[in-house]
């Protein structure tokens, strides 16, 4: 009865403009999490409704519908015949906040409409720009690792090169779009993270940046609810190799299902290295990661903050980019030296008490567990913590790589690990119990509850992971 009547809650305009926000005001996304919401009350847990004029707009529009509808619904008892004049009140009232629904699918479309025309002058506008930009371009594709990548291109590469890239996750037409304008021109590289979302986006992308160099980061399981199978995620992330033709790609050797889509002439990169640039004595601990590039006699001492050998193979890509661009060694060395890790993704951070924690909750699919766990259990004479919500849009896939991320905890013989209550962590402890897992598994209802039991938890010396962070949609 509580989370029917939350949809009588004048809360609850509010709540269904924050899922469309949320959703990026797509419908299907926003139906599904509409159905599967029971309280709409406790629709913002982690993120907060941001205050756009679309989004005030909505909220306007939502209130005034509501504020209809009920008035609509109270007239009823006032006009209508004796007989049927309160089943009517009933009726409209009870559908009230269903055609609310409906009103603002009404007006997602409208907007979409609206924006067409918008949307393409601007993305009109911006290759209009971009053609005129004499920066070598450099994309990067992927489905993991395409912002470390970024950056880590962006701060070797700057070492030597006046470089820019988009913010945060400006890996759309728009955004990208957004970023082109803020150009002053006489940038001398460019490094684009293109997002796909649906098959075809990254044939668009390429079209609007027209990229000189592409690097592919790898093909796993991240978005596949929304691409249906592996195959259409690998065929819509390798249109970066449809763009350059016969034109060579780096792309992660570590990678079989990008590996072995490579095609001849393709730049492999590893741990091992990246072009004609070979990897020595690589080592990887809490303070970062070290190793030697050599290329015949050219030599680069290289000392990263980054943490985990996965990033030795990116950091190779960077070297032998900035090679070929005519950046000296010594440059590249000290471009390497500036890296550091990138927010929420690998963040060391160290509390008053001792207790570090590694910030992954933005590295949310399967190859990314993988590098955590593999660098987790290399760290030694420390106890360890896992703490995961789990990973969300792995489709088919789900059960599979949830039930694999147990055994892989288990076989990394992590001391503690904690679970968040949700449709697939069962999953992980069940992966756990097929390996015989020896730690101690830890349960929370919600991730903010976990994390404000964690310090009475934790002692100096512990180290812990924070993996992924589910969104409000996804809880």
């Amino acid at each position: 009865m509580k989370n029917l009547l939350s949809r009588y809650h004048p809360r609850y305009v509010r709540s269904l403009v924050y899922m469309m926000q949320a959703s990026e005001y797509h419908i299907r996304d926003f139906l599904r999490w509409f159905w599967r919401t029971r309280d709409f009350l406790r629709v913002e847990q982690r993120k907060s409704l941001v205050k756009t004029p679309k989004s005030l707009l909505f909220l306007i529009a939502g209130y005034a519908v509501l504020f209809f509808l009920y008035v609509f619904a109270f007239g009823m008892l006032v006009v209508a015949e004796e007989s049927w004049k309160y089943p009517a009140f009933l009726l409209t009232a009870f559908v009230a906040p269903y055609l609310l629904v409906d009103f603002f699918i009404g007006l997602m479309v409208l907007s979409r409409i609206v924006q067409i025309p918008v949307e393409y002058g601007i993305l009109v506008h911006a290759k209009r720009k971009l053609k005129a930009h004499k920066g070598f371009r450099i994309a990067i594709a992927g489905s993991f690792g395409k912002t470390s990548m970024r950056e880590i291109l962006k701060t070797v590469l700057g070492a030597g090169k006046r470089v820019a890239a988009p913010p945060g996750s400006y890996n759309t037409p728009l955004g990208i779009s957004s970023f082109i304008r803020s150009l002053g021109g006489d940038e001398e590289i460019l490094v684009f993270e293109l997002g796909e979302y649906y098959p075809g986006d990254i044939r668009r992308l390429c079209k609007l940046v027209a990229p000189d160099i592409g690097i592919i980061t790898g093909v796993n399981e991240a978005h596949l609810a929304k691409f249906g199978s592996i195959g259409e995620t690998r065929k819509t992330i390798f249109e970066l190799a449809g763009y350059f033709r016969d034109r060579p790609l780096y792309i992660n050797g570590e990678n079989i299902l990008a590996r072995t889509y490579a095609r001849t002439g393709d730049i492999l990169y590893s741990r091992a290295g990246a072009g004609e640039w070979r990897v020595e004595d690589a080592k990887a601990s809490l303070k970062g990661t070290l190793f030697m590039l050599r290329n015949g006699p050219q030599r680069i001492q290289a000392e990263s903050h980054l943490l985990g050998l996965h990033q030795v193979g990116p950091l190779s890509v960077a070297a032998d980019i900035a090679c070929k661009l005519g950046i000296s060694t010594e440059r590249i060395g000290l471009g390497i030296q500036r890296t550091k890790p990138f927010e929420h993704r690998l963040e060391p951070k160290t509390d008053t008490a001792g207790v570090i924690t590694l910030d992954d909750s933005y590295n949310g699919n399967p190859d990314g567990v993988r590098a955590v766990l593999e660098f987790l259990s290399s760290l030694k004479n420390v106890r360890r913590w896992y703490l995961t919500p789990g990973l969300v849009e792995m489709g088919a896939k789900k059960e599979e790589v949830h039930m694999d991320i147990g055994r892989e905890l288990a076989r990394a013989h992590i001391d503690k690990v904690v679970l968040i209550r949700n449709s697939v962590t069962p999953l992980i402890e069940k992966g756990l119990q097929e390996e015989n897992y020896k730690g101690e598994i830890m349960w929370f209802d919600r991730a903010l509850d976990a994390f404000a039991a964690l310090p009475n938890l934790t002692v100096k010396g512990d180290v812990v992971v924070l993996q992924n962070d589910w969104p409000d949609q996804y809880a």
